[in-house]
Order: structure tokens, then sequence, then C-alpha cells
């Protein structure tokens, strides 16, 4: 785990994959045209601009593991999704799921 890790205590990419593999939703918020160019193999895809109304879609006792290309966009949404009381966590590039 990187600096940035370490001093903000984020998970990473191992225990992110366990969380999936225990039940976490991994979300996609790339654009669709982005997300129907390749994408994790059972990922949900709502772009980042939609989620705001389409979050009534997630359950919010499910833990989500947000990704997107670089991480920039997976972390806004984590942002958004943890201040309506969701537990998220930033997977960064969707490849590495």
């Amino acid at each position: 785990m990187g600096f940035l890790g370490n001093m903000f205590k984020s998970p990473g990419k191992g225990e992110l994959k366990e969380k999936i593999q225990k039940g976490a939703l991994l979300l996609d918020v790339r654009e669709v045209e982005e997300y129907e160019s390749g994408h994790a193999k059972g990922s949900v895809n709502i772009p980042l601009f939609l989620l705001p109304s389409e979050m009534s879609r997630l359950d919010r006792n499910r833990p989500v593991v947000v990704v997107c290309l670089s991480g920039a966009r997976s972390a806004q949404a984590v942002n958004l999704l943890k201040r309506q009381g969701f537990e998220a966590y930033n997977g960064g590039g969707w490849q590495l799921f």
C-alpha cells in the first residue's frame, strides 16, 4: 500500500477484491460508452452524473467498491455515497478487478 493508503488507512486492492467476493457491489461510474467498451465482470454501471438520482437503486446495507478509469470519478462517487450513509471504497481503475 502506498503512502496515502497508509496515511488514510485505505484498503488495498486485495482487501477490496475480498469485499467484492463477500458480497460488496462493484460499481462502475464511467459513461455508458466507456463501460460498454470493457468492464469488470459483475460490475454495475451508473455514470457519475446519474449517481445522485440513481442512488435509490443501491442497498445501503451492502458495501460498495467504486471504479472508473483512473480513480478520480470513483473518488467523487465514494464521497457522495459516504455522505449518504453508504460504506464505500475507491477501487480506482476498473481493469484491476
